[in-house]
C-alpha cells in the first residue's frame, strides 16, 4: 500500500537526507522514513470545516474561484488553521466567502473517505449579520431553496453529503 501524496515529499525535514517508504509495522500503512537520520515523516489528515447558513428559506453555496472545483458549488468552508478551533474556522471561513458573519448551532457531522488526505466537519450555523456577497475566493454567493441545490455543480462529497443529510433533517422536522 502506498502513501497518499507520498511522491510529494523526497527530503527529509530534520537533516535533508533522502526519504523512502517503508513498512514500519504489519498493519499499518507505509511510512516515509529519512535514509540518513532515521525520522518518520507522517502523513497525516488536513482538517478541513464547512458551514450550512440557512438564510431565507434556503441554503447559502458559494461558486468557487479557485482549484480544486474552480466555478462549481460548495458550502463555504475552508482549511482549519493551527490554534484555531473548529468553531471559529466556520465563522472565519463564511466571513471570507460569503461576507456573513455567523454562529455556529451544531456540528452537523464527520466526514472522510478513502484515498483522502481531508477530514471535513460540517457545522449548522445561524445567520447574524451580513450583506450576502462573493468573497476572496469565491465568483458568487447566493441562496439555493431546498429544492434547487445544483447537484451537478457541486464537485466535493462531503458538501453534497452534508446538504442531504441536513435536507433529510429538514424533512424529518429535526431542526429549528
Amino acid at each position: 500500500m502506498h502513501l497518499i501524496a507520498s511522491a510529494s515529499y523526497k527530503y527529509c525535514p530534520q537533516c535533508g537526507g533522502e526519504l523512502e517508504e517503508r513498512l514500519l509495522k504489519p498493519g499499518e500503512p507505509l511510512r516515509l522514513v529519512c535514509q540518513t537520520c532515521g525520522f518518520v515523516f507522517y502523513i497525516d489528515p488536513k482538517l478541513a470545516v464547512i458551514g450550512l447558513v440557512p438564510l431565507k428559506g434556503g441554503l447559502v453555496l458559494v461558486r468557487r474561484a479557485i482549484d480544486p472545483g474552480y466555478g462549481l458549488w460548495v458550502i463555504p468552508g475552508g482549511f482549519v488553521d493551527v490554534g484555531e478551533t473548529l468553531e471559529k474556522a466556520v465563522v472565519r471561513e463564511t466571513l471570507e466567502e460569503a461576507r456573513l458573519e455567523v454562529e455556529v448551532v451544531r456540528l452537523l457531522n464527520v466526514y472522510s473517505y478513502k484515498g483522502s488526505r481531508t477530514v471535513v466537519a460540517a457545522f449548522i450555523t445561524r445567520y447574524l449579520a451580513g450583506e450576502l456577497a462573493a468573497g476572496d475566493e469565491t465568483l458568487e454567493a447566493r441562496v439555493f431553496g431546498l429544492g434547487e441545490i445544483p447537484w451537478t455543480e457541486i464537485p466535493f462529497s462531503s458538501t453534497k453529503d452534508a446538504l442531504k443529510e441536513y435536507l433529510e433533517m429538514v424533512k424529518a422536522g429535526g431542526l429549528p
